[in-house]
């Protein structure tokens, strides 16, 4: 940042808000380098991470949004909800069928899914859950829709 920059975050912090500061440059170069170099040069910028994901989270904070997942066979994907959001809604944003069948869903939290290696190891460790249509959906939770048609 700079002296602007600064004026503008105690501005921000005054009026309870927040403030993400990106240059435009270093995004530019972090963005023309090859994905082996990005984490070196974000060192030696001293960043922990691209500007970029800064102002998403920012973003997300700001709108009360979460993220929960779905994992098939061929494809992962990320699904926006806002924070608070119950399994049948959270299921209609994939399709309202999803909404208007629920039953339950499976879930798994994500670090659990990730630390057993998916699905499969979390199922065997006794990490997936059973949720009905009262559960509040969690930010990083992998999710599988069961539904009736």
């Amino acid at each position: 940042g700079n002296a602007y920059s600064k004026k503008v975050e105690e501005r921000a912090k005054a009026e309870g808000a927040v403030s993400v500061v990106i240059s435009a440059k270093i995004e530019a170069e972090f963005a023309g380098l090859p994905p082996a170099d990005r984490a070196e040069f974000l060192s030696e910028m001293g960043l922990a991470e691209p500007g970029l994901n800064r102002l998403i989270r920012a973003g997300y904070e700001l709108l009360d949004l979460v993220t929960y997942f779905t994992v098939g066979p061929k494809e992962a994907r990320a699904w926006t909800i806002t924070r608070g959001t119950k399994g049948p809604a959270a299921a209609g944003v994939i399709h309202t069928d999803f909404e208007k069948g629920f039953i339950r869903a499976e879930t798994i939290a994500y670090d659990d899914y990730v630390a057993l290696g998916g699905e499969n190891g979390a199922k065997d460790a006794g990490k997936m859950r059973l949720e009905g249509k009262e559960y509040v959906v969690k930010d990083g939770d992998v999710m599988h829709f069961r539904f009736a048609n």
